[in-house]
């Protein structure tokens, strides 16, 4: 938001309209100087915590038959059979396990032994309420036990992964676990990719509830919310926040030469000035504290009309760097991008939809595209500088090159329902011949007979990634109920 957005109102009344106050305004000057103590604290991040159970019974118990299932007085292994050696497979599961949570970042508590009785199914359920995990795992290695692997899930009163492995199970596996909200249920044989992940999506939503997303437009005040859905904090930043900040930053040596060294790293620098450069890590010095200003995990800015102060380039670069910027204050976009910043550790694509009705391809278009399309640590595309499309001044923008054959999918969380699509890259084709924004991105969707009928609503998030990546989304509507739609 700008000036421009309330005609007739000059400088000093659009800052008044902002609900920019003169003393938060010189507060905010202060920190274009120094890093100060920041007006709202960045929010501490805790693990997601997991509570493992097994699910089996001692042999010795079996062949005692006093084992409480309906083969007790046969003395008699039901599947997986006694050749399945429980406890070793339990020490594989274990390890796999602890090495997965590990790397993400989880804790997992695994309860010592095996749980096969009624009682000790009544203590884990008691144990689990007390310690209030962010989730269950239960490990099921017995065909009887199914009941009481749902009544855990059932009682326990938090989402709740079930793995049972092939062979454990006889016949149809059971439709109530299969079916259950809340549940993510694997029948596999030892699939540690779909454990993986159940956590990772455990990960994602903790890690989502203990974020904040600033949103800076025309609101008359900083306010604190919270997301009722996925727990996220939002905080309602006014615009002449960002603009006042904007201004009090000097374009110095420093940051001419960091604006020149990135031009010099692009293929082609195209119809945009040294200037208009500079003014691009202008509005990404802004945007950066602005961020740490309000302890902010992600920003959003009504953006179009900020003339210079276009964050365009600042966004490019902190979507790569897990820093999720989303155009337009475009809310739920914004938390897509949030979502996929803990789900795939790697910065989307917001963009404007376009089809190419005889050819059946998705065309993806917007001016905020990142550089790194796997990550911080993942390689640089090819890019080109160019001015952002729609007008004057001529501000920079980045024309990133997908790689051809590239597998994507494209994603949206509009509140109600998760949206998801696998696809590959056909190219990045040039302007002209094709409109739209600076980068371009055509799309060969994944089993679709109709492209236009995966379109759901203004700015989806196209990724860089493989639909096995895709299917974390799968697990992460699951276990938090929300329906999912697609071809995934």
């Amino acid at each position: 938001m700008c000036e421009s957005c309330f005609p007739g109102l000059n400088r000093r009344e659009f800052i008044a309209a902002g609900g920019l106050s003169a003393a938060a305004l010189s507060s905010l000057s202060a920190h274009a100087a120094e890093d100060t103590e920041p007006a709202i604290a960045p929010i501490k991040k805790k693990p997601a915590s997991v509570l493992a159970v097994f699910l089996y019974p001692p042999l010795d118990v079996v062949e005692a038959g006093k084992l409480e299932d309906s083969w007790a007085r046969h003395h008699w292994s039901t599947w997986p059979g006694n050749q399945f050696q429980p406890e070793k497979q339990q020490q594989k599961f274990t390890g796999k396990i602890k090495e997965m949570a590990k790397k993400l970042g989880v804790d997992v508590e695994f309860i010592p032994g095996s749980v096969y009785t009624s009682d000790g199914v009544a203590q884990f359920i008691a144990r689990a309420k007390q310690a209030n995990p962010d989730a269950v795992l239960v490990v099921n290695f017995w065909n009887t036990f199914s009941k009481w692997a749902y009544r855990i899930t059932q009682e326990v009163g938090c989402p709740s992964i079930v793995y049972h492995s092939v062979g454990s199970n006889h016949q149809l596996p059971p439709k109530d676990l299969m079916r259950a909200e809340g549940i993510y249920y694997i029948h596999s044989i030892e699939n540690w990719e779909e454990i993986d992940r159940a956590l990772r999506a455990v990960h994602a939503k903790k890690q989502l509830a203990q974020s904040r997303m600033l949103r800076v437009g025309p609101y008359g005040e900083v306010k604190e919310s919270t997301d009722a859905r996925l727990g996220f904090r939002v905080v309602t930043v006014p615009a002449g926040d960002y603009n006042a900040l904007f201004d009090s930053i000097a374009v110095d040596d420093a940051m001419r030469r960091r604006a020149a060294e990135f031009g010099k790293q692009a293929l082609r620098v195209r119809d945009v000035t040294d200037e208009y450069l500079a003014q691009a890590f202008r509005a990404h010095e802004t945007v950066n504290r602005l961020r740490r200003h309000y302890g902010g995990d992600a920003v959003t800015i009504k953006c179009l009309m900020l003339k210079q102060r276009k964050p365009c380039v600042s966004f490019s670069l902190n979507n790569g760097d897990l820093n999720p910027c989303g155009c337009e204050n475009d809310f739920n976009a914004t938390r897509t991008m949030m979502l996929g910043r803990w789900l795939f550790e790697r910065g989307g694509f917001q963009h404007n939809p376009e089809f190419d009705t005889s050819r059946n391809q998705y065309f993806a278009s917007h001016c905020t595209c990142a550089t790194k399309l796997l990550g911080p640590d993942g390689p640089e595309q090819d890019y080109w500088i160019r001015p952002f499309f729609h007008q004057l001044p001529k501000t920079a923008a980045l024309d990133v090159q997908w790689a051809s054959g590239d597998p994507v999918f494209l994603t949206k969380d509009d509140g109600r329902t998760i949206h998801c699509w696998t696809g590959t890259v056909d190219c990045s084709p040039s302007s002209p011949p094709t409109g739209g924004c600076a980068t371009r991105v055509l799309v060969n969707i994944d089993r679709v007979d109709d492209v236009c009928e995966v379109y759901p609503g203004p700015h989806p998030v196209l990724y860089r990634g493989t639909p096995a990546e895709a299917k974390r989304l799968r697990a992460f509507a699951k276990l938090y109920r929300i329906p999912l739609t697609g071809n995934v």
